[in-house]
């Protein structure tokens, strides 16, 4: 009798861990980034409004590679297929890297810097802050802030590098898909 209840007992909790599991708002987060799987967008750049880089160019994010612990989205600045940003998920923990790559598909000196969020998060945006890998490969993003927001319409990727007037946001259109682009560089389908 007292196996059965403790049976009984432990049944009981997994099923209450395992519904507190789909709770946590990074879960939703990811969960709803994943839902994009296969996916391509058109965005547009928002801030700075004059950017050498990004500014006038065609912005393209294709959700790639999803799998239960990770997500891969090449991001395309015009015809420059360099940039890929790879999320993961660790016990329900998010972190951002950011894989650069050449055009013969070689990585870049300045590669896989990025954050991990310091908490669960909210259910429609994710916080990075630098973490030590960046610090020492770039010292001048030692206070860099990254945040991923999605909700049914847009996905943005923001940049806020604290103690300056470093400022980036890209916004996503998710109401409609694109034509799925080329791979980007570095990758082999």
């Amino acid at each position: 009798m007292i196996l059965k209840r403790l049976l009984f007992l432990i049944t009981i909790l997994s099923s209450l861990q395992s519904i507190g599991q789909e709770n946590e708002p990074s879960i939703t987060f990811w969960n709803t980034l994943k839902s994009h799987c296969g996916n391509a967008y058109a965005g547009t750049l928002e801030i700075p409004e004059e950017d050498e880089a990004f500014g006038g160019k065609k912005l393209v994010m294709h959700v790639k590679a999803c799998s239960e612990n990770e997500i891969k989205i090449p991001f395309y600045v015009g015809g420059d297929k360099s940039r890929t940003w790879i999320l993961s998920m660790k016990e329900g923990v998010i972190s951002l890297k950011h894989d650069h790559r050449h055009e013969d598909g070689t990585m870049d000196n300045v590669n896989f810097y990025g954050g991990t969020s310091s908490n669960q998060g909210k259910a429609n945006i994710q916080f990075f802050p630098a973490d030590v890998h960046t610090q020492t490969l770039i010292p001048d993003a030692a206070t860099n802030i990254w945040w991923i927001t999605i909700d049914e319409k847009t996905f943005t990727y923001n940049l806020r590098r604290l103690g300056t007037d470093r400022v980036f946001k890209v916004v996503m259109d998710l109401t409609k898909t694109i034509k799925t682009p080329e791979s980007p560089w570095g990758w082999e389908d």
